[in-house]
């Protein structure tokens, strides 16, 4: 599958749109877009690429991954696949928005349907892997896909990071077990795209990553 990113600015946010060449399907992941200059980028690429929108997928429902899921829906009418264990972050989306003075400007969010670990998601003729990362939420998720080389990590794991564990739901222990069992039992030379900031690979995080020595 192809994957394209887009940086959302008003939390520093990865949107990454994911899509089969062949069908034309795709999936949004992790929809960032707040304003309207941003919902238009999203629209202009999926409408130059005649792109059928078929999955919203949040890697977790903290407000800065699910800000954009009310636009989306309404305009495409995919369901959002997420964890469980992250229900009650989709449940309170406006509470979240509160500390940023934007809960005016979205809504609380349900689950169509639930992600599972192992489970495989087919976009078109694309697959993508659910990994279950808790730790940063109890319900984050990572993407593989084993065919095209990529794993899209939400806020689990950075280039020489990892994610926050002092939101609700969040657990140091937990994370890190996550990302060592998880994640970098991956190849080497997997592409790790995250939540936020650049790009790095499984192996690069495996030697040099402070947090996971």
């Amino acid at each position: 599958m192809k994957i394209v990113k887009f940086a959302f600015s008003l939390f520093g946010i990865n949107t990454y749109l994911v899509y089969d060449p062949a069908t034309k399907k795709c999936a949004v992941i992790d929809p960032g877009m707040f304003d309207r200059e941003e919902e238009e980028a999203m629209e202009r690429f999926i409408e130059r690429n005649s792109l059928e929108v078929t999955h919203i997928i949040d890697t977790h429902l903290h407000v800065d991954h699910a800000v954009g899921i009310g636009f989306l829906k309404q305009k495409y009418k995919a369901p959002l696949f997420a964890h469980k264990d992250d229900e009650f972050l989709g449940e309170r989306i406006r509470q979240q928005a509160q500390m940023f003075g934007i809960s005016n400007k979205v809504e609380d969010v349900s689950i169509d349907s639930y992600l599972t670990p192992g489970e495989v998601i087919k976009i078109g003729e694309g697959e993508l892997k659910v990994i279950h990362v808790p730790g940063h939420s109890p319900g984050s998720v990572a993407l593989y896909d084993e065919k095209d080389g990529f794993v899209i990590t939400g806020d689990a794991l950075f280039a020489g990071s990892i994610g926050r564990t002092d939101l609700p739901g969040g657990d140091m222990t937990t994370l890190l077990k996550s990302v060592k069992n998880g994640l970098l039992t991956l190849p080497s030379s997997t592409i790790v795209y995250p939540g936020h900031g650049p790009a790095t690979t499984i192996g690069q995080e495996r030697a040099s990553n402070p947090y996971l020595a």
